[in-house]
């Protein structure tokens, strides 16, 4: 029988490596494209049926990593595996602060990082995998910020937004397709991670919105990324994946 391969990225600590740790726990063949190497995953892959690859890899030059992927899917047997998936789950949060305040040359990258590269992935994944007679799906992890504007968070809120309507758009092109992908940008829920010791950790003159982050800590609203990560990945294995292209966790 053959295993599904999963490509992930952003799967060295957080939300992310809860999920490389779970997909590998059930069995998936495992790419995992990330800033830093995790060790652990590797000694989990020993352990069970699956194999995890690690490409280190910096998204902020999504063009270099897009271009090897799309290689590499080229070189794999068609036939090889039961399924194959994309999860684009790699962000970086900009400078908590007024657009006016961030200095112009920390703004493209991480537009790169939170949109170029999901864009560029999701490309070379469906060009690389169109002649795959194989389910195909592409989750992209979005954020509830893309969904309502914040102040001092403008590039994260633009990136997201454009992340949620590139995916809505794919998923119209795949629609017409003979075995087209199924694809979905899902907003995952408040998860406690870097990201949100970040937000906490801000300037309360930068950030009007500080307080809601330090209460949702405070009263417990959190997610852990363990758990985050079960919720998705059951969300990813419904069978209606994908018949909505835009969807939140919580709904």
């Amino acid at each position: 029988m053959t295993h599904p391969l999963t490509i992930l990225t952003g799967a060295s600590r957080g939300m992310g490596l809860a999920m490389a740790e779970q997909l590998l726990a059930a069995g998936h063949d495992l790419l995992c494209i990330s800033r830093k190497r995790n060790d652990e995953l590797d000694a989990q892959a020993r352990r069970a049926a699956g194999r995890c690859d690690q490409w280190v890899q910096d998204l902020s030059r999504p063009e270099t990593a897009a271009a090897r992927l799309e290689t590499w899917l080229a070189g794999l047997p068609a036939d090889g595996y039961a399924a194959v998936t994309l999860i684009n789950n790699a962000g970086l949060l900009p400078r908590i602060a007024p657009l006016s305040a961030i200095p112009a040359v920390e703004l493209p990258g991480a537009l790169r990082v939170d949109l170029e590269a999901p864009m560029l992935l999701t490309s070379a994944f469906l060009r690389a995998t169109q002649s795959w007679r194989v389910p195909r799906k592409v989750l992209n992890i979005s954020s509830g910020l893309g969904r309502r504007p914040m102040a001092s968070q403008a590039a994260y809120c633009a990136a997201k937004a454009g992340m949620d309507l590139f995916t809505r758009c794919v998923a119209l092109e795949e629609a017409a397709r003979e075995n087209g992908a199924r694809v979905c940008s899902l907003a995952p829920g408040v998860i406690d991670t870097d990201m949100q010791v970040a937000l906490r950790s801000a300037d309360a003159s930068q950030f009007p919105d500080l307080g809601n982050f330090v209460g949702m800590k405070e009263k417990g609203m959190l997610s852990s990324p363990a758990d985050a990560a079960t919720r998705i990945l059951a969300f990813l294995a419904r069978p209606d994946f994908g018949a909505n292209p835009q969807a939140d966790i919580r709904d």
